[in-house]
Parts: C-alpha cells; structure tokens; sequence
C-alpha cells in the first residue's frame, strides 16, 4: 500500500501543472526600463510594456538579468515578417532539431490591446495553447495585423529596428531557420536614457540672432545673417538642419 501511495504521489506531481510566474516587481520598478539587445548583427533597443503585460515583462528581465539570453539565437525567421528567438535549446548546437520548443510553458497569458506592428515584441506560444509563453520572443520587422489579439505584446523596439529587419532577411531554409546561427550576444536591462538635447531649440529670438550661417562655395563664402524677430521657428528649424552641413557660428 505505501508503494502505491508513493506511486499516485509521483503521478500526480508529474501531472501536475507548473505555477505560473509572477512579477516579482512592481510597476513602479518596471516603468521606464529598456532591453537593450546585442546581436551578431547589430544592437537594436526595446521599451518595455510593464502596463499592458506585467508578468511577461518582468520574467523577461529576470531572464535578462541573469545572463540567460546570452548565447542563444533567433532560430526562425520570415523576410521582413518577423525574427524569433530566446529559446535556451538554442545555445547547444547538437539541439538544432529541437529549437523552438524551450523554455515555454511558464507564463498565462496577459492579453492586451497593443498591436502588432513592426517593431512590436511578443511573447511565443504553443499551438493552441495561450498559457504556455515563457522565454521566447518574436519581433515584428514590418506590421503584421494578422497576429493581433493572439499573442503578448510585451514591448516595442524604438531604436534599431533596421537590425530587426536585416537579421529577418537572412539566408534560411523552407522553414525559416537561419543557415548561419544569428547569435544574442546580450539582453541588458537599463533605465529609459532621456530625451536628447535638441540644438537651438530653447534658444530665444535674440539668442539666435547671434548666429551666422555660412556658405562655402566655389567662389568662396557666403555669410548669412538672420531675423528671428520675424521668423523665429524658420530661423529654429533652418539652424538645426545646417548644423550638420553648414558651418553655423555665433556672431
């Protein structure tokens, strides 16, 4: 009788089915935190939706923080659909047949109205399975509204997403495994950077019109004054696109 009371026990911990993951954070812990994603290819940057998927987007940077996406691949992919990748099989070549069926099975599903469009990262699942996300991820090279409401949005890629479309276009076999390995070198979690410092725009009318453009051309130079008390976002704008090609100084 102990034996089989042993053997219903095993049987049903064997059956049975695995906590779901909770965030371990809180939103506030979340909010303004960016992936940024270093790939053989290049780095492309992802802002991450703690709102709209709590749960997937803590386990990602959990995943993250802890070195686990280090070393494994974008597996699959469609030209310009789509890249997908994260799975821990991914870093052992000899498991090449086995690609896209790790580290699942972890997260129930977080529905949400996000779209997918391009640059839109989300969860993978199972066929038929909703609550069976975990460590692998797609990301959407172009829009694609047929996946919309079927799968966890849980980010948005907001710098690099020509990296994303590149590593797409790769040469692949019939099911769209890379024939060259696309290597995640790095996922590192950081804090939103601030906006950049857009030149020239606080200056005011009269700070700028201490500013000349000049000219340099074949018969030699051409100086530009200018009349920001007439046209003061004209002067703004025509100033921020010279900086880069005209040589712009203070009078």
């Amino acid at each position: 009788m102990r034996l089989l009371a042993i053997a219903i026990l095993m049987l049903a911990q064997a059956t049975a089915k695995p906590t779901p993951f909770k965030s371990p954070y809180t939103l506030d812990e979340m909010r303004n935190k960016q992936a940024v994603v270093e790939t053989d290819a290049g780095t492309f940057v992802v802002a991450l939706l703690p709102e709209a998927a709590p749960n997937h987007v803590a386990y990602f940077m959990k995943l993250a923080r802890e070195g686990a996406y280090a070393g494994t691949l974008f597996h699959r992919v469609i030209r310009y659909g789509l890249i997908q990748g994260g799975d821990p099989l991914s870093k052992d070549p000899a498991k090449a047949s086995l690609y896209g069926t790790g580290g699942l099975n972890v997260l129930k599903s977080e529905a949400n109205s996000e779209k997918h469009t391009a640059g839109a990262v989300s969860a993978v699942l199972q066929p038929n399975r909703p609550d069976s996300a975990g460590a692998q991820f797609f990301v959407c090279a172009s829009d694609q509204p047929q996946l919309d409401g079927m799968y966890t949005v849980f980010g948005r890629v907001v710098d690099g997403l020509d990296v994303v479309q590149q590593i797409s276009a790769v040469d692949a076999d019939e099911q769209g495994r890379p024939r060259v390995r696309q290597v995640i070198k790095a996922v590192t979690i950081r804090d939103t950077p601030p906006p950049p410092v857009i030149r020239f725009s606080s200056d005011t009318p009269a700070e700028l019109a201490a500013y000349r453009a000049v000219l340099e051309t074949s018969k030699g130079e051409i100086e530009l004054e200018f009349r920001p008390d007439i046209a003061p976002d004209h002067v703004r704008t025509f100033l921020q696109l010279a900086v880069r090609k005209v040589r712009v100084r203070k009078r």
